[in-house]
């Protein structure tokens, strides 16, 4: 068995909770999930099983859609409503006000994670630290968010806003909305936050609920799973040579690319080094 199994994750389990789940339902113990999704958030967690998890890092890339709300006006330690309240203020805003903040936050931006995320300082995780009550210094990393669109601004002192988000690999939601609130003046946490893509596959059409997962589940080959990556179709001696993963001399776009034989099943992923295309996974 290969491929990928979409879960659409409620709130409170963790996305390892949801590989175990996996594991469960499949009967195949070599699974992993392709990015971390919070307890608190619900949405899109798509885990790899089989020899589809080396393929994992590919899905890890692909660009990510979400819909968040945030509180103006209250800042938490963990940027979310489970953390601690460490600051808090009235903020009257405008619709056009927020918009307009929205606006230069979009592009490629300098962000500082969250003490509550899996990133390492010192060969530590992050959230690890904080569980311990330790804050380190992190340093502001460039993401791409190449869409922050503002759907709702409440009314009140501590509005609530929600907002859609299509973001690159490493984008905080959290982040972005905190910092949102910062360019008003204020700070903000989010209230709910639901993946709704990863590349080409979505909540409504690749997923399954988790408490649905033992009834059923949808196994999603290679080749749709990695439908965001270009791709190129080979046969006769170039497939062959595909599958004993030796360099090629063929056009390919740049950048990973999937090649697949006449039946639309995924070889391999390939990748122009130079001179030559080289294989990154084989499946063959």
């Amino acid at each position: 068995m290969i491929g990928f199994v979409g879960v659409d994750k409620p709130s409170g389990p963790t996305s390892r909770d949801v590989v175990d789940a996996v594991q469960r339902a499949t009967g195949i113990r070599k699974a992993g999930h392709a990015g971390t999704l919070d307890p608190l958030a619900t949405g899109v967690v798509m885990v790899a099983v089989g020899r589809a998890t080396r393929l994992i890092r590919f899905v890890q890339d692909f660009e990510k859609e979400y819909l968040a709300t945030a509180k103006f006006g209250i800042g938490t330690d963990t940027l979310d409503a489970e953390g601690e309240v460490v600051a808090s203020a009235p903020m009257t805003v405008s619709a056009e006000s927020v918009v307009d903040a929205a606006r230069t936050l979009t592009g490629e931006i300098l962000q500082v994670p969250p003490m509550v995320s899996a990133l390492k300082v010192g060969g530590s995780r992050l959230y690890d630290l904080a569980r311990q009550g330790i804050e380190v210094e992190r340093d502001a990393r460039p993401v791409v968010v190449k869409e922050l669109e503002i759907l709702a601004v409440g009314d009140g002192e501590f509005p609530l806003v929600s907002m859609r988000v299509v973001c690159g690999k490493g984008t905080y939601v959290r982040v972005l909305a905190d910092d949102l609130a910062g360019i008003l003046g204020g700070r903000a946490h989010l209230t709910a936050l639901r993946r709704t893509r990863i590349g080409a596959l979505t909540a409504d059409e690749h997923c399954v609920p988790l408490s649905e997962l033992e009834d059923g589940y949808r196994l999603i080959p290679p080749n749709e799973a990695l439908g965001a990556l270009p791709s190129v179709v080979v046969d006769g001696e170039v497939a062959i040579r595909v599958g004993h993963g030796g360099k090629l001399d063929i056009e390919i776009p740049d950048g990973p690319t999937r090649l697949v034989n006449d039946a639309g099943e995924l070889l391999a992923i390939y990748q122009r080094r130079g001179a030559v295309v080289v294989p990154e996974v084989v499946l063959a």
